[in-house]
């Protein structure tokens, strides 16, 4: 009998815990300098952090105006978009960087959707049945994610809040996860 309880008061911590890790804020910050906040600017720049920091650490997540928004230091330069990938709100912090003909492009880690970290477009590889020997070429399907402007200024890292006057496909898991207040890494 003794041994029932034991066993039962066994699954009963390990079901406790595994509550703890799953509810656990999953916020990524890859930035170990990083105060958590955000500040705007008098000209509605918003502060994202420090040069050297973002440089070091690569990739930084943030909120802007609200909305999860991740800025890269990749080659030399700073590149900002939407957090969630405008396929299925896949955290693109997460992601690796390749090249694709001459573009840096942010790979999705849930389906492996390539977007360009310059212009947020969404690239495909097809081909031409009609060639006689078709051969896969890089497609673009249009801007689908919606990119921020990155600016610079005495060593600080600001990003302009975005224009909603025009709407990208990301914009709906942007709204999604927008008061959700974690990044959710699983599916």
């Amino acid at each position: 009998m003794l041994d029932l309880v034991i066993l039962s008061l066994h699954f009963f911590i390990c079901f406790l815990i595994s509550v703890a890790i799953w509810r656990a804020p999953k916020d990524v910050d890859l930035s170990s300098s990083s105060t958590g906040t955000v500040e705007m600017e008098p000209d509605g720049l918003i502060l994202i952090g420090k040069e050297d920091d973002i440089k070091r650490s690569q990739r930084i997540t943030a909120k802007v105006s609200g909305r999860e928004v991740v800025v890269f230091y990749h080659e030399g330069k700073f590149h900002a978009m939407d957090s969630r990938c405008y396929h299925e709100g896949g955290p693109l912090c997460l992601g690796e960087i390749e090249d694709i003909n001459g573009q840096a492009c942010i790979i999705c880690p849930w389906h492996k959707y390539r977007i360009t970290l310059e212009t947020g477009e969404g690239l495909y590889e097809g081909i031409n049945p009609l060639e006689p020997s078709p051969t896969p070429q890089w497609q673009s399907k249009g801007v689908k994610q919606r990119i921020h402007k990155v600016t610079i200024d005495n060593g600080n890292v600001y990003v302009s809040p975005p224009d909603l006057s025009v709407s990208f496909d990301s914009d709906y898991f942007a709204d999604k996860y927008k008061n959700s207040g974690d990044l959710a890494m699983e599916k």
